[in-house]
């Protein structure tokens, strides 16, 4: 009759939660305890809910007894049903208090909810880094333990994440899908797009709350929020030196290797580094891209014009340490070192 009446005469002590039917609170109370009385006797799996249970025994099984009238797919859960046909019918029966953004499943809207909250359950245990969904904690281990379970089939090479995995076999294929509808760029991954786009709208979403400073990615955002810690999570295996950035890490790693990946179609000069690669494709080209505001001269290298500038400003940050001397190139400093190295050998 509670069913009917809406009395929830069963309150749970911990929390506080009530339910209509005593076996309901017992249950619920296994998620305080932790107690899982059920276990599976294939793998030894348990659970708390003997639902739980039978559901998990069909994956041992493969019985998939729920199947979806529109496309004919199979399940092993009915829930999992329900939630598939809302993906022909687009309903989203979750609706966000805050924002009245809806959702097709209850999870998405736990998760949606941590973006006005802010809350972030997740903590790593190497690192104490928090995070708000458990999925973003998982992938974030695989940082600590190197772990990489995504295997390409083509070339083996090996990624901590899906969604890297899936970006890299367009490598292979040199599928681009995803066009830019402002310039007609192509991109093979349609995060890479969306990123892309910020630079036709001007959008920076990513806003650094130490300066206000505001990004248009995500990992920018990040790099930045060190230069404000000083963190350097970049480690050299060689020579223990730290960087901010991992690419800063690779690029200093062909140190150690001589690796220089970057050649000259021209010449077949290589270099270590892209940048490098590039200014000295303008020695072929002719180009100077970059332009002195002052007297319009042109430069090849942006050091160059930096340089340049300081015949105009007189700036000098170059100073002697030994007769206070200023100079506005490294080259003139350490030329003019070598006048006091040869007054010491006088002496």
């Amino acid at each position: 009759m509670q069913t009917h009446t809406g009395e929830k005469p069963y309150r749970c002590e911990e929390c506080s939660r009530q339910f209509s039917q005593l076996s309901n609170l017992k249950a619920h109370m296994r998620t305080h305890t932790g107690e899982k009385p059920y276990r599976c006797e294939e793998c030894s799996n348990q659970f708390s809910l003997f639902h739980h249970l039978k559901a998990h025994r069909m994956t041992h099984s493969g019985e998939k007894p729920y199947i979806c009238e529109e496309c004919s797919r199979q399940f092993s859960r009915f829930g999992k049903l329900k939630r598939h046909i809302r993906t022909h019918t687009g309903e989203k029966p979750y609706t966000c208090e805050e924002c009245s953004k809806q959702f097709s499943r209850l999870g998405h809207l736990k998760i949606h909810i941590r973006t006005h909250t802010g809350e972030k359950p997740y903590r790593c245990k190497e690192c104490s880094r928090q995070f708000s969904q458990l999925d973003s904690l998982k992938k974030h281990l695989r940082t600590h333990t190197g772990e990489k379970p995504y295997k390409c089939k083509e070339c083996s090479r090996q990624f901590s994440q899906l969604g890297n995995l899936k970006t890299h076999m367009l490598t292979h294929t040199r599928e681009k899908p995803y066009r830019c509808e402002k310039c007609s760029r192509q991109f093979s991954d349609l995060d890479d797009l969306k990123k892309h786009m910020r630079t036709h709208t001007g959008e920076k979403p990513y806003k650094c709350e130490e300066c206000n400073r505001q990004f248009s990615r995500l990992g920018h955002l990040e790099e930045h929020i060190r230069t404000h810690t000083g963190e350097k999570p970049y480690n050299c295996e060689e020579c223990s030196r730290q960087f901010s950035r991992l690419g800063h890490l690779k690029r200093h790693k062909r140190t150690h290797t001589g690796e220089k990946p970057y050649r000259c179609e021209e010449c077949s000069r290589q270099y270590s580094q892209l940048c490098h690669l590039k200014a000295h494709m303008r020695t072929h080209t002719g180009e100077k891209p970059y332009r002195c505001e002052e007297c319009s001269k042109q430069f090849n290298e942006l050091g160059h014009l930096k340089t340049h500038i300081r015949t105009h400003t007189g700036e000098k940050p170059y100073t002697c340490e030994v007769c206070s001397r200023r100079f506005n190139l490294l080259y003139s400093l350490k030329k003019h070192m070598v006048t006091h190295t040869t007054e010491f050998v006088q002496v």
